[in-house]
Formats: C-alpha cells, sequence, structure tokens
C-alpha cells in the first residue's frame, strides 16, 4: 500500500494486501474486514462511469471465511458502506476506469454501516464528495486512506464484530509538500436499535444522528494499531497533548462541511 511518493505510510502484521485497480484494500482475515484501504486520485482523470446493477463478490484470491460477505447485510438495517468509493479510483481510458470502478465492488472493500450513515449525503458522504469535487476542479492527485478502528469491544453480530467507528485521511502535495489530515465516523449510537431489532425480532426504534469529528493523525494511529510515520509528519492538525492520548474532547466536531479545516502548518 503506497502513497503516490512511494512511501508505505501504514502497515501492520496480520494483514492481507489486495490489489485492485488503483487501490489496495488491507484485509484483517480474522475480523473479515479491512483495517485500511488506499486509494489514488487523479482530478484531471477521473471519468463518471454510470451506476447500473451492483454486483458484489466475493475476492476469490482470499479465502471466503476471511470476508465478510452477503450473509451480513441480508434482511436488516446494515448497507454494504464501500471503503474505497466506486468513484475515486475510476480515472484514465474508460476500459481502465471501469475495470476500477467495478472492483471496488467485492467483499473486502465493504463494512457494515448502518443504513442512515451509508446513505446520508452530509458529512462523510459529503466530505468524500468534497475531496473528489476539488481534485476534478485542480487537476490535483490525492491519496485517501479509509478504514475500521477495529476494536477487541466491538459488538457481535451474526458471528462478526461491528466496528463501531470508521476513519479517513486524505493526503495531498501542497506546493513541495505532503500535507493531510483525518477524519473519524463514528456509529456507536446508531448500532444498538438495529442489534435490538436483531434479537428480539421487533422493528428497530428511530435511529440517532451519526457524529463526524476532524481528528489527528495521531489519533487514528493510536486507535488501529497502524504505522503512518510519514501521514503523522503531514499532519496539518498540531497532534494532541500526551495527556488526551485515550480521551476524544479534543476531537473537531463537524456539522457541515463548512467545519473542515483544510490547510494549515505541518507539525
Amino acid at each position: 500500500m503506497v502513497t503516490m511518493d512511494g512511501s508505505t505510510p501504514a502497515t501492520r502484521s496480520g494483514i492481507d494486501s489486495l490489489e485492485y485497480v488503483h487501490f489496495t484494500v488491507a484485509l484483517d482475515p480474522a475480523r473479515r474486514l479491512a483495517a485500511v484501504t488506499a486509494v489514488n486520485i487523479h482530478g484531471g482523470l477521473l471519468v463518471e462511469i454510470e451506476r447500473k446493477n451492483d454486483r458484489w463478490s466475493l475476492d476469490l484470491r482470499a479465502p471466503a471465511a476471511a470476508q465478510a460477505g452477503p450473509g451480513q447485510y441480508e434482511r436488516n438495517d446494515f448497507d454494504r458502506g464501500h471503503l474505497v468509493r466506486r468513484r475515486d479510483p475510476g480515472w484514465g481510458p474508460l476500459p481502465v476506469a471501469k475495470t476500477a470502478n467495478d472492483d471496488t465492488f467485492h467483499y473486502p472493500n465493504a463494512a457494515p454501516q448502518a443504513a442512515v450513515l451509508n446513505q446520508s449525503k452530509e458529512l462523510w458522504a459529503g466530505l468524500e464528495d468534497y475531496l473528489l469535487e476539488h481534485a476534478a476542479t485542480y487537476d490535483q492527485r490525492l491519496a485517501v486512506f479509509t478504514g475500521l478502528a477495529l476494536q477487541t469491544a466491538d459488538p457481535m453480530y451474526r458471528g462478526m464484530q461491528i466496528p463501531l467507528r470508521f476513519y479517513k485521511i486524505a493526503a495531498w502535495l501542497q506546493e513541495d509538500h505532503l500535507q493531510c489530515t483525518g477524519y473519524v465516523l463514528d456509529q456507536i449510537d446508531l448500532l444498538p436499535p438495529i442489534l435490538h431489532a436483531q434479537r428480539s425480532g421487533e422493528p428497530a426504534p428511530p435511529l440517532v444522528p451519526f457524529k463526524t469529528f476532524q481528528v489527528s493523525v495521531r489519533d487514528i494511529a493510536n486507535l488501529t494499531g497502524l504505522t503512518m510515520s510519514v501521514l503523522l509528519y503531514a499532519d496539518i492538525l498540531q497532534p494532541p497533548p500526551a495527556s488526551a492520548a485515550e480521551r476524544t474532547d479534543h476531537w473537531i466536531p463537524l456539522t457541515t462541511t463548512c467545519d473542515m479545516k483544510l490547510s494549515g502548518s505541518r507539525p
């Protein structure tokens, strides 16, 4: 998994690398989900691929038992949430862009997301749209890392643990140096109604809003156990004090995309 400058910013033992067109999925077989994904976006070469009938499939290069397949998403309020969005790797000659688009519909690139979260056009999706549109407008190249903060205490559902938090790091070249910024999406308050409905057979109560935060890359590294030495140095947010390592009160809550900080000096 590499950034555009060839460095390797996010690694962890025990995960398997699956290479696709313009993106990579680092699959955690023990959790059957991706620890991290990485996509390179070339804003000047983006191709709009019409979305037709989605065809999700297992990746035959990995054991079926190491992937969360269709059974995790049937008859419930979980969506197959793309980690690498189908539009992001869709650049270059049309056949290449089409293959990249289709590659995103492999189950290692999906994670159980509460439907209200996955289908929302605000914040998380708005952030993704902003990054893509910015790259297209300014012919910019981006490296975007998206993954799951896999924790031992994550709740069980249909024989596997469901992640409570997702993260995203966007990296780009600002003049002659690398900059990046990180985000965390929190679905902690969304899961109890879904899990309750599964246990009781009753309709799920209304869902509450999910939360999105802008956070330091150091916090994401601490949450995930990933090594991100290159990105730590490029983070536009100052790292939190050591005393805040286990807290979230210094995270920046986002209510609109206008709250996002996308420029700053390196720490």
